[in-house]
């Protein structure tokens, strides 16, 4: 059993640090003014010159295939690469990706959907979750009706991410009847967004249908698998949501224990008092293990194996991991941690979305004591 990276690997993690740190973690503090004064963190301008140095590092589509242009560097280093940008709170990531289901599509849906997207010229967003059907995804509401050669589709998705800037959407609707199928959806027929307002820096949108028509082309699959095809955009990615996490539970605990060093209280560095060096120990404990569970994750995934039972642990054990590491980084920090003069309190608001998108905690649960009941894991057993 090797834990080891290759020397490539090494390589590829340490020119990704080192991208982060000379050229994203500098935009820290723009991002933050922005939106102290309600603008978008960052210009699509900045954000554009910066995924073009990005390229030119060779940083480009992760993990899309190399016919496509990608980098394809597979399921584990992609997690180790979200982990490094996960050390800064700057919304960035490296261009060159498109959503996996869309490889799924006709040769003319690529070309007009998935080579577009890779590209960075169409912004795409997943529409499944409905005001009634959040985590229950079975319980769609959204109807789509044959009309000769196009679906009339009508409905409403909420809490959808980017769902205010894409340009399409990938919306998921019951039809009859054959059943849930998955549509490609362009905003110019007719579907519209609202912004949503949250606690924290996600801005997701509410999507409105109303007698859209689709042409039958669009249709992603076949109709009645569009079940399928949100099962596999959900638990494809699921264990990069911890994996990101765990980069942004790290810097944030290096920021504790360069904090505690330094503040003084009743005449000593408040490092040595006990109390804070638990918090600062079991910070350590939990981020290494939700990190070894993630990349186990990953590892099953590009061996082929079934990972959902894998990235269902690593996602409830990663999210609950880094609610509790801000905590105690902000409790350490005390008042200042209270403060936005410090990036503390943002990443306490952002993080705690890791609980509840992409599969709640009690979804997590349930599935993994489901999967334990009905045999479909196993307690005890290691390399299966």
């Amino acid at each position: 059993m090797d834990f080891s990276l290759t020397t490539e690997e090494r390589q590829i993690r340490d020119t990704v640090r080192s991208f982060v740190e000379k050229e994203v973690m500098p935009l820290e503090p723009e991002v933050l003014r922005n939106e102290r004064e309600g603008r978008p963190a960052l210009d699509a301008d900045v954000l554009r010159d910066l995924r073009a140095k990005a390229r030119k590092s060779g940083f480009w589509g992760i993990n899309t295939p190399e016919e496509y242009g990608g980098a394809a560097l597979g399921p584990i280093m992609s997690a180790i690469i979200a982990m490094e940008l996960g050390r800064t709170f700057v919304p960035f990531s490296f261009g060159g990706s498109a959503d996996n289901i869309l490889y799924a599509g006709t040769d003319e849906q690529k070309r007009r959907y998935l080579i577009p997207t890779i590209e960075g010229e169409r912004r795409s967003c997943f529409a499944i979750t409905e005001p009634g059907a959040g985590s229950d995804a079975r319980n769609i509401r959204t109807r789509a009706v044959r009309d000769g050669a196009e679906w009339i589709v009508n409905g409403e998705k909420t809490f959808i991410t980017g769902g205010n800037e894409a340009d399409f959407v990938m919306v998921f609707a019951v039809a009859e009847p054959y059943g849930v199928t998955c549509f490609l959806v362009d905003r110019d027929m007719g579907w519209r967004s609202e912004p949503i307002p949250t606690m924290g820096q996600w801005g997701p949108a509410s999507l409105v249908f109303e007698d859209v028509r689709v042409p039958e082309e669009n249709v992603l699959g076949e109709p009645g698998r569009g079940f399928e095809l949100a099962m596999e955009w959900i638990g494809q990615g699921r264990y990069m949501i911890p994996a990101r996490a765990i980069g942004s539970a790290e810097r944030m605990l290096q920021m504790a224990v360069d904090y505690a060093t330094i503040r003084k209280s009743m005449g000593r560095a408040i490092a040595e008092y006990q109390a804070i060096q638990w918090m600062i120990a079991d910070s350590q404990v939990e981020i290494e293990a939700a990190k070894w569970l993630t990349l186990y994750a990953a590892w099953r995934v590009r061996e082929g194996l079934d990972a959902r039972h894998a990235s269902s642990i690593a996602k409830l054990n990663g999210a609950v991991m880094a609610n509790q590491v801000v905590d105690r980084v902000l409790q350490i920090h005390g008042g200042m941690g209270y403060t936005k003069e410090l990036p503390i309190e943002r990443w306490y608001r952002e993080l705690r979305l890791l609980r509840i998108f992409e599969g709640t905690d009690e979804i997590q649960r349930r599935t993994i004591a489901r999967n334990l009941i009905k045999g479909h894991a196993r307690l005890g057993l290691i390399g299966e």
